[in-house]
């Protein structure tokens, strides 16, 4: 008796350390200022978004002549307040802008567009199953043991689709997300070439769809949102508990992928700017009214939207 009180004395111990340490930790997080802009509640969150990233590129280029073309990427996530796999997506846009005073040569089954005095192609990485806007029903771990068992997960393989930034916004829109994002930042011409080549793997219809691809993803059967805007040559890890990708998706899954950008694209000469995973981030959250808190913001800084 006495023995099994001085066992249980440490964990107790060890218990109410961890408890403690868990409501500190969120009551720091609770105590975070967090600021919400509502100047723009009434525009559109598409609309929020692409204000948003030209400013940010607009600020990047400058007020002089562009000399030679530039490339930027801006990553993107949305998650719920449970960062429940179902609602929650990684994407990305990749945008050229073309030197003045040279032909543009656009890329293949891309257009040309113009914003003030730049000439510009762009593009999103967004991947999703085919049907997801019409039946966003997304199957994630389906069975007993599925999340540890990639074997034992009974979700399907799908046919999937390249979604415009329209579209995927609106997706979130939909729900009620919070929608982060990263950037602008600067990449290499070879880095777009990459990026382009993704694309066309995609909408090549070569390769499918599943939110669960530890199995499916080495033989390039099917790949998850996240992984699409990563490399199939070099296979990135899981990542989560027990390398089973438990908690990345959502802001977890793009940042992710960012810290393989940092790592790997830096030594490759494809990013050519830091990257903060943590600092760089920008929301949007949805709030029902102009004068009500949101319904959930994760961020420090973030602008507020309701359609």
């Amino acid at each position: 008796m006495n023995y099994a009180l001085q066992i249980s004395r440490p964990v107790a111990t060890i218990l109410i350390a961890c408890v403690l340490l868990f409501n500190s930790s969120f009551a720091a997080r609770a105590g975070e200022k967090r600021s919400v802009d509502y100047s723009h509640y009434d525009m559109p969150l598409y609309d929020q978004v692409v204000e948003h990233m030209r400013v940010k590129v607009t600020a990047r280029l400058g007020e002089g002549k562009l000399t030679r073309d530039r490339y930027f990427i801006i990553p993107f996530a949305y998650e719920d307040e449970s960062n429940n796999p179902r609602y929650s997506h990684s994407f990305m846009t990749v945008i050229r802008v073309f030197a003045h005073g040279q032909p543009p040569s656009v890329t293949k089954g891309l257009k040309e567009r113009r914003f003030k005095n730049w000439n510009f192609e762009a593009f999103t990485i967004s991947w999703l199953p085919h049907d997801f806007d019409k039946n966003p029903d997304l199957c994630v771990f389906e069975g007993f043991g599925a999340r540890l068992i990639p074997s034992w997960n009974q979700c399907p393989i799908s046919v999937g689709r390249d979604f415009k930034l329209q579209e995927t916004i609106q997706l979130g829109v939909n729900v009620k997300n919070a929608v982060c994002m990263w950037g602008p930042y600067e990449i290499s011409k070879v880095g777009f070439e990459l990026a382009v080549k993704r694309l066309q793997l995609l909408d090549s219809g070569k390769i499918k769809y599943r939110a669960d691809d530890r199995i499916c993803r080495k033989d390039r059967v099917a790949i998850n949102c996240f992984h699409a805007m990563a490399g199939l040559e070099e296979l990135y890890p899981n990542g989560g508990i027990f390398g089973t990708g438990f908690k990345m998706w959502g802001l977890n899954g793009t940042a992710r992928v960012l810290i393989e950008y940092k790592d790997r694209g830096t030594k490759m000469g494809l990013l050519l700017e830091p990257v903060d995973e943590k600092k760089d981030r920008f929301g949007f959250v949805y709030a029902p009214t102009r004068d009500s808190r949101p319904k959930y913001n994760p961020f420090k800084v973030a602008s507020a939207y309701h359609r």
